[in-house]
């Protein structure tokens, strides 16, 4: 199971497959299991937020607005420069380590015995 086993949604995703059996499987299992009228649904879902936050004026990476859906408009930032590029460089090792981490769970799920620290692990 996964690292939440027994936490999940009460019911059915549809008429043969629920939740508490999704919650169950291996993550790439749980994604088969799901039917493709669901894959659909969570596809258009994500296809109608990217066209409503994609075709609003101009675009924001030629000088538009960020599109508050996804970028909320709250300033985290730091008045002193130095401690702006030291966390700007913090961000940018976070997001190196967030993509290693990617990768090893996907060489994991693929290449049995890849990531010695995830072996045993019944997720992969």
């Amino acid at each position: 199971g996964s690292a939440l086993a027994g936490v999940h949604f009460p019911g059915m995703l549809s008429h043969d497959v629920s939740f508490e059996s999704l919650s169950a499987m291996k993550p790439l299992d749980a994604w088969a299991a799901v039917p493709d009228e669901g894959k659909a649904q969570i596809y258009f879902t994500i296809f109608l937020a990217e066209v409503v936050s994609e075709s609003k004026g101009v675009h924001y990476t030629k000088g538009g607005d960020l599109p508050t859906i996804v970028f909320p408009p709250i300033n985290f930032a730091p008045d002193d420069a130095a401690e702006m590029k030291l966390r700007q460089s913090r961000e940018l090792n976070n997001g190196r380590l967030a993509m290693i981490s990617i990768m090893s769970f996907v060489a994991a799920a693929n290449i049995p015995g890849s990531v010695p620290l995830l072996e045993g692990n019944p997720a992969f």
